[in-house]
């Protein structure tokens, strides 16, 4: 049986959601052909929120290394915080050393941390094996160029002319590629036509079941306590300026709604929780300070600090809705729509017209869409506010998504495209 290295700097215990594919998949990989093993970064480097659930859904006979990475502590005198650029030196002199001893077929780098994504061609180079990147996110992207410097990422200057030359490094020789988004990949080809040759697939996020088993069994209390008195409307994950076009269409349309039906507005509540990818307690709010500008922030809660992963699944249960916002980026595809749908809860998603992410939410949830450039946009939120309050508490049960399980469906569309490469 085949063998792949996986590399995925965010490993549990640590709530990254960029490892999630990897973690939902782990338990499938052996059923299509594969063996896998996991090289992550020690979790005491990793400075994000500890979910030691999350080590309760993967599977006991993974073959887990862990290899160090400097320490934030020194390297953010520098100016370097990045697990990537922190772990990439001892990736290569540990994985150097395996690949001598051990025998692997395939090295799959599935991240969001894209420098160590460079090893790849390296690897190639030295022991022959081929290589797949998961584009989970634009690597190098020209979107915050035309961006006031006030919307940029931290540190920006530094890490676009960082990606600009290590992704042609990356790109140059890989062998195949998994995104969420087709766009993303139809970027890549642009920049490297030779891509257009190499097999790729365009895999969602996968969701499983038993994590809402492990929530239900094991998460007692929770950080946030929702207003039993009122309808709640929960987001949970970062929120950054790539989504404040949507977001200051949901404060516009409160403001409206508060004008309009001052009964229905005093009846809801939003809760925005884990807004910034900030250690805890070093986070800024986001959406409270757009709120207060329209005079609704009594109807949003927000909770910066990020939660734990099977915190956050027994929230979503708990809430009366579910909210998904869309980005102002035409690409993006949210990798929390399976396990939405798994929430059984009605979803209220506001997007771009022209949004891929639409049928997939169509498809498996029962959700109204909202196109934020609309111009009934505004009367069509305030409907599905009226409609949500008139049939709360109403359980839903999409046998679709209960019949199929996606992180297995899911694994064997990866495990298909490694066997095209090592054919």
């Amino acid at each position: 049986m085949p063998k792949v290295l996986i590399i995925s700097p965010y490993f549990p215990p640590s709530n990254a959601a960029d490892m999630q594919r990897v973690r939902t998949s782990l338990p499938y990989f052996e059923k299509f052909g594969w063996i896998p093993e996991i090289v992550c970064v020690e979790e005491k480097y990793s400075d994000l929120t500890k979910d030691h659930l999350l080590l309760k859904s993967v599977p006991p006979n993974i073959k887990i290394h862990r290899v160090e990475a400097f320490s934030k502590k020194w390297t953010s005198k520098l100016g370097l915080g990045s697990i990537a650029l922190r772990s990439i030196w001892f990736y290569k002199s540990y994985v150097n050393r395996l690949l001598q001893k051990e025998k692997f077929d395939l090295i799959y780098f599935s991240t969001t941390q894209f420098p160590v994504c460079i090893l790849g061609s390296y690897w190639k180079g030295k022991f022959n094996i081929p290589y797949v990147i998961d584009v989970q996110d634009p690597w190098h992207t020209e979107y915050y160029q035309s961006k006031p410097k006030s919307e940029r990422p931290k540190k920006y200057w530094f890490s676009y002319r960082l990606n600009k030359y290590l992704e042609p490094i990356a790109m140059k020789e890989v062998d195949g590629l998994i995104s969420v988004s087709k766009d993303y990949v139809s970027s890549l080809i642009e920049r490297y036509p030779k891509l257009a040759n190499k097999p790729s697939d365009i895999i969602p996020f996968g969701s499983h079941v038993l994590d809402f088993e492990i929530a239900n069994c094991h998460i007692k209390s929770k950080s946030i306590e929702l207003d039993s008195s009122k309808l709640n409307i929960v987001y949970v994950g970062a929120v950054g300026h790539i989504m404040r076009e949507s977001i200051t269409f949901l404060c516009n349309a409160l403001a409206q709604l508060k004008i309009s039906n001052y009964q229905l507005y005093r009846q809801i509540q939003f809760y925005f929780i884990g807004t910034s990818y900030a250690p805890n307690n070093e986070g800024f709010p986001t959406v409270l300070p757009l709120a207060k500008s329209y005079a609704i922030e009594d109807v949003i809660t927000e909770q910066p600090n990020r939660i734990g992963y099977f915190e956050s699944l027994a929230t979503l249960k708990e809430a009366s809705a579910l909210l998904i916002l869309g980005s102002d980026d035409q690409a993006y595809n949210p990798s929390k729509i399976f396990t939405y749908a798994l929430a059984e809860k009605p979803v209220i998603a506001i997007f771009k017209s022209e949004s891929p992410a639409k049928h997939l939410i169509n498809q498996y949830c029962e959700a109204t869409i909202l196109d934020y450039e609309g111009k009934s946009a505004v009367k069509e939120f305030e409907l599905s506010i009226k409609n949500l309050v008139e049939k709360y508490p109403h359980s839903l049960i999409n046998e679709t998504v209960l019949k199929l399980n996606k992180a297995q469906e899911f694994t064997e569309r990866q495990c298909n495209l490694f066997n095209k490469i090592i054919k």
